[in-house]
């Protein structure tokens, strides 16, 4: 289904009614055209185009694709069946959603379109449940209709789905949604015995005593309520597509998440893995003002983003192409942070994404909006349409990108990373169980801390989902406190065949359903670590108190503590109280590595400041072989490898200009000139990185 019409998208969301102002249409495509601009987004809204049952107002959107064509620009079809008509509300009314306090929700004006329509608990999903068999039949009368009216149009390059793919954590407890968590829970545990035994209750009568939790804690039952609703919204996804291939066959399905699977996939449902494997394209919003500028957090966002779509085609579908004022994610911070976007920032942001593999991109807005509390904001464009620095930078890179020489540049990919940051959804949802009512939230420190320590060490971190670890060879799991016994047996034999695991503390220690293992490491991985429990404490709070020795490294703790007498393992380190702290170990062709804290919790918490030496020290018990190896720490390194050509990425995110030396383990460096800076001549001996910009180097 893929296009081959557009080298590399590069574009905006421009109409989400009733902005902009249509007076300024006409103009706002041919300047878009002029200026390189090849793709954009429209909010295609359920609640402003079926504007009484079964009476659709095209005109406004028929214009759009009008004027794409005219002005040779692609259109994306972005369908909101999530902003709901207010009829559908009233005729509705006992399918509207409801919280886990029992509040409903209702029809509010949107967020980022001042529109109503919108559910007033934020999250992907409308004020109506799709559990609903009037609701889904209304929202798929009229996806259908859209796809049946633009299908042909020649402008159409295909359509996004349930923007930003995720839902709220308090919803759906409507009786439609609790009718369908009965029917999937019968459909789990054939009959009421089965499932009393599962759950630990006894005096169920008939499936209609069944409730979902309200206050999630870690249980069974919460297990699978958090399970159904994921299966629950992405089958709703699935629904969405199918209503629409079965009137368009020809054109692009697309999606976007938020890059929020750490550490969201489990609360509000940020699958990105699922998501991805839905659709022909995926993509990310990532928006600096949001998130900070840190480096670390903007190769975040590509990167987990990358291992999502495992090999698909992906797009920074949402960019920052202007400042953010009001919103309380900003409040308080430098208006250099992301706050007030200037034109460096935009390309620094857009490279770091086509770094990480993205290709293509769209600014989440083509000029801002001047209704709501996000007037003036994201725009490249001026207030009133006009051009600025911003979006001069923007024209020249769309104008770079689309130039037939780069082709053979986006035909090259992002090689595998030199370790893998092991994802494991299980060991999420037991952690957000786990500490609902706590404000230690040592999953995503030691998730993020991980992957932050690695990527200052030079190397490429990837986040690698549990189902496909046999593509590494190398792999670190934090905080993995929960994971099932057929994902144990998988890791087992992955290290057994030769793979090398580094864990932090409790490896599987909750196993199926939450059970404490009565042997630790628990479902058989005290063979695979060469150990066995001594002692064990879950002081999170405190956790910053733990403190152990490798040598002569000095290591801060974090998160749990887990002591060990060896069984077949070598011990590699020592608590400050004499107490086995880090063991090595061997098993089959593979070995690995048990350290009996979170060290990535401490270098989280501390902004790397602590154990960067330890962090070290592990990628030289890897015997990892960095891709490539720089003398200036300011800068990073991506190596991109194609059929045709292959591509240095070197990425400074610093205000200065950054000097460095090369070291490449494969191949070298090819020629005089940089694919980027357009023909800027570079010394091999001494490569100078202009400050937040990117040098692309031909290899070898």
């Amino acid at each position: 289904m893929l296009r081959n019409d557009i080298q590399f998208p590069y574009g905006a969301v421009y109409f989400r009614k009733s902005n902009p102002p249509r007076d300024d249409w006409e103009r706002d495509y041919a300047t878009a055209g002029e200026d390189g601009l090849n793709i954009f987004r429209h909010w295609f809204m359920w609640s402003a185009i079926e504007v009484a049952p079964g009476v659709y107002d095209w005109e406004e959107y028929d214009r759009q694709l009008d004027l794409a064509a005219k002005n040779g620009i692609k259109t994306i079809i972005a369908e909101l069946i999530h902003a709901v008509p207010d009829w559908a509300v009233r005729k509705y009314a006992d399918a509207l959603q409801v919280n886990a306090d029992g509040t409903k929700l209702g029809s509010s004006m949107g967020v980022s379109a001042a529109t109503g329509g919108f559910s007033n608990n934020g999250g992907g999903a409308g004020a109506l449940t799709l559990n609903c068999p009037e609701v889904k039949e209304a929202a798929g009368n009229f996806l259908t209709a859209l796809a049946t009216r633009y299908k042909d149009h020649p402008a159409i390059y295909g359509y996004d789905v349930w923007n930003e793919c995720n839902y709220s954590a308090d919803v759906d407890y409507s009786s439609y949604a609790k009718a369908a968590f009965r029917r999937w829970l019968e459909k789990k545990y054939g009959s009421l015995k089965v499932l009393a035994k599962a759950w630990h209750r006894y005096s169920y009568a008939e499936w209609e005593d069944i409730e979902p939790p309200v206050h999630m804690a870690p249980y069974p039952e919460c297990i699978d309520w958090l399970q159904f609703k994921r299966d629950n919204f992405y089958n709703q996804m699935q629904w969405r597509i199918d209503t629409i291939r079965a009137v368009d066959q020809k054109n692009v399905i697309a999606a976007h998440g938020i890059s929020g699977s750490i550490p969201n996939m489990v609360a509000n449902g940020c699958d990105d893995w699922l998501a991805a494997s839905k659709v022909e394209i995926y993509g990310f919003t990532w928006i600096q003002a949001r998130k900070g500028t840190e480096p670390w957090k903007t190769w975040y966002g590509v990167d987990i983003n990358r291992a999502a779509a495992r090999g698909k085609p992906f797009w920074h579908a949402e960019r920052q192409g202007g400042p953010l004022w009001l919103q309380p994610q900003v409040i308080g911070r430098d208006k250099e942070d992301g706050r007030v976007a200037e034109p460096e920032d935009i390309r620094i942001w857009s490279m770091t994404s086509f770094a990480g593999g993205a290709r293509g991109v769209l600014n989440l807005r083509w000029r801002p909006l001047l209704d709501g509390p996000l007037f003036g904001a994201f725009g490249a464009y001026g207030m009133d349409g006009s051009r600025t620095p911003r979006s001069d930078m923007q024209s020249g890179m769309a104008k770079w990108a689309n130039d037939p020489a780069q082709a053979v540049l986006w035909e090259a990919k992002p090689v595998r990373g030199e370790v893998g940051i092991l994802v494991v959804r299980e060991t999420q949802e037991w952690d957000y169980l786990l500490n609902y009512d706590r404000k230690e939230k040592p999953y995503p420190e030691a998730m993020w801390g991980a992957y932050r320590a690695f990527l200052e060490q030079g190397l490429q971190p990837d986040w690698v989902h549990i189902d496909d670890i046999d593509s590494y060879d190398f792999l670190y799991f934090p905080y993995p406190i929960m994971f099932t016994a057929e994902q144990a047996a998988r890791l087992k034999t992955w290290v057994e065949k030769g793979g090398t695991l580094i864990s932090e503390a409790c490896p599987g220690y909750f196993g199926d359903r939450g059970h404490v293992g009565q042997v630790q490491p628990n479902l058989g991985l005290d063979e695979v670590f060469g150990v066995r429990e001594e002692d064990v404490e879950f002081m999170p709070d405190i956790g910053h108190r733990i403190r152990f020795k490798v040598g002569d490294i000095a290591v801060d703790g974090g998160g749990l503590l887990q002591s060990y007498r060896l069984t077949s393992g070598t011990g590699r380190g020592y608590f400050d109280d004499g107490r086995l702290a880090v063991v090595e170990s061997r098993f089959g062709k593979g070995r690995t590595l048990l350290i009996g804290t979170n060290p990535s919790v401490a270098f989280y918490r501390t902004d790397g400041r602590s154990n960067a030496a330890f962090f070290a020290g592990l990628v030289a018990w890897s015997a990892r072989t960095r891709h490539v190896t720089l003398s200036n720490e300011a800068i990073f390194a991506r190596i991109h490898r194609g059929e045709s050509a292959s591509f240095l990425w070197l990425v400074n995110p610093t205000r200065q200009n950054q000097t460095t030396s090369v070291s490449l383990a494969e191949g070298k460096l090819s020629g005089a000139k940089a694919a980027w800076p357009p023909e800027f001549a570079y010394d091999a001996d001494r490569l100078e990185v202009p400050a937040r910009d990117v040098l692309i180097l031909p290899l070898s």
